[in-house]
């Protein structure tokens, strides 16, 4: 069985937001020269042209050759567009150390939990056809968690005291949350401990995963809390039972081929193994990065070959300009090159914050989020209310969320820009939080947003 350990590092949540440009470092800069007949998306004349200050941008570009030069990652590559237009698509270092082989524009990423997003958009497209409503109950899709008991309280030595549902998660809660779901990335809550000991997200096939959640209580009452969970696989799951199609399938017809995300998929396949990027991960006796040879103590899995559970939440494979041209449908409200995969209206839905008030303002901190009244949390995105309350540059309403091996993306609708950022590094980049970086230097660079 081909054992898709994805967790994601609690590190890399919703901060991993980002940014690129053409820079001479590490030996591997680059910048935008592909063609819009090959990306969906032109070449901007200049960075000036889009709004953007060159000489502030290099800021930027310097920042993401130091991380390279210093060793915090192996390679890196970076796209930044505005108005559909690309300002800069850089290579940084290499794809592999011990094959000395350059980071390249094709280079293809662990994903992780840039999963999820794509996986919301395949919900919305149900949602759009009807299939189903946001405050459905789950146990209409899966009845199999129509008996899920609830953490009440946690005694000393750690067993659990159990109540009934007061009533069934929704599918809001589900895409939000909310639900109360555990994940297994860490052990410090029983719940999450019991997906680690039941090998929840290691399942043989999704039906497998549904049928030990089952077994499994929820953390909190479904609404009353946030708690980053394997809601996501939840959701997979669902895909299939709605459309009939399996997961994989559905995703590659409704989403990757409309957008021609040709390297998106669960597995690269022989054909395409060689572009696969080395993972890495921190060691510290030896103060440096290391290939990585397991995952919690599970080894690698095989990304040549079809999982043995295709993981909405984090078992994607992409490649930058794939992911480039999935934002960029996003910041045009559902469409890209004349196919449209979503109405404006559901974007906008997407975008929009759903977690309850009386949780936005109690959870103001988790292992992998933050939130506020000024940043929130909608359809399988962190969204920002209101930027400039949250302390960030960027517009109102910019939507993201990254991934555990260091990917990061956000879309901004108000200045119509898409970033997106891809390295290979578990459990973080070390020092200052790459992504942060990337977000605060792209926007110190739009001097001129009205462009």
């Amino acid at each position: 069985m081909h054992r898709r350990s994805y967790f994601i590092a609690a590190a890399l949540g919703a901060a991993l937001l980002a940014s690129c440009s053409p820079a001479q470092t590490a030996g591997q800069a680059s910048a935008a020269t592909t063609a819009a007949s090959d990306t969906g998306l032109s070449t901007a004349a200049s960075p000036e042209s889009v709004g953007f200050d060159s000489a502030r941008l290099k800021l930027l570009d310097d920042y993401m050759a130091k991380v390279v030069t210093d060793g915090r990652v192996a390679g890196m590559t970076t796209l930044l567009a505005r108005h559909g237009k690309i300002v800069e698509f850089n290579t940084y270092g290499k794809a592999s150390l011990a094959a000395d082989k350059p980071m390249a524009k094709d280079t293809i990423f662990r994903i992780y939990s840039m999963s999820k997003p794509l996986t919301g958009v395949a919900m919305m497209t149900l949602f759009e056809q009807g299939k189903w409503r946001l405050d459905d109950p789950v146990t209409r899709y899966v009845p199999e968690f129509k008996n899920l008991r609830v953490v009440k309280s946690i005694n000393p030595n750690g067993t659990m005291v159990l109540e009934d549902m007061k009533r069934p998660p929704t599918m809001r809660e589900i895409m939000s949350h909310t639900a109360g779901f555990g994940y297994g990335l860490a052990t410090e809550h029983p719940v999450d401990k019991m997906y680690r000991e039941k090998g929840v997200l290691s399942s043989n096939g999704l039906q497998e995963m549904i049928d030990r959640t089952a077994t499994i209580p929820l953390m909190f009452q479904p609404g009353t809390n946030w708690s980053y969970s394997s809601a996501v696989d939840i959701q997979g799951y669902i895909v299939e039972k709605i459309s009939g199609q399996k997961f994989g399938d559905y995703l590659a017809e409704h989403v990757f081929k409309p957008l021609k995300m040709n390297d998106t998929a669960f597995y690269t396949g022989a054909d395409k193994a060689d572009r696969l990027a080395a993972v890495y991960v921190w060691d510290p006796d030896q103060k440096k990065i290391v290939e990585a040879k397991d995952l919690f103590g599970n080894p690698m899995p095989d990304y040549t070959k079809p999982p043995a559970m295709e993981s909405g939440g984090g078992g994607l494979v992409s490649t930058t300009m794939d992911y480039a041209r999935f934002c960029q449908m996003m910041v045009n409200k559902g469409e890209l090159d004349g196919v449209r995969i979503l109405s404006p209206a559901s974007v906008e839905l997407m975008d929009t914050n759903v977690i309850p008030h009386s949780v936005l303002v109690s959870n103001n901190g988790t292992s992998v989020a933050a939130f506020n009244e000024a940043v929130g949390f909608g359809l399988d995105f962190q969204v920002v209310n209101n930027a400039r309350a949250a302390g960030m540059l960027e517009g109102d309403n910019t939507f993201s969320w990254g991934g555990a091996a260091g990917t990061w993306f956000w879309i901004d609708p108000t200045n119509d820009l898409i970033a997106v950022g891809m390295i290979q590094r578990m459990g973080g980049t070390g020092g200052d939080d790459l992504g942060t970086m990337a977000r605060t230097l792209t926007y110190q660079a739009l001097t001129h947003p009205e462009k």
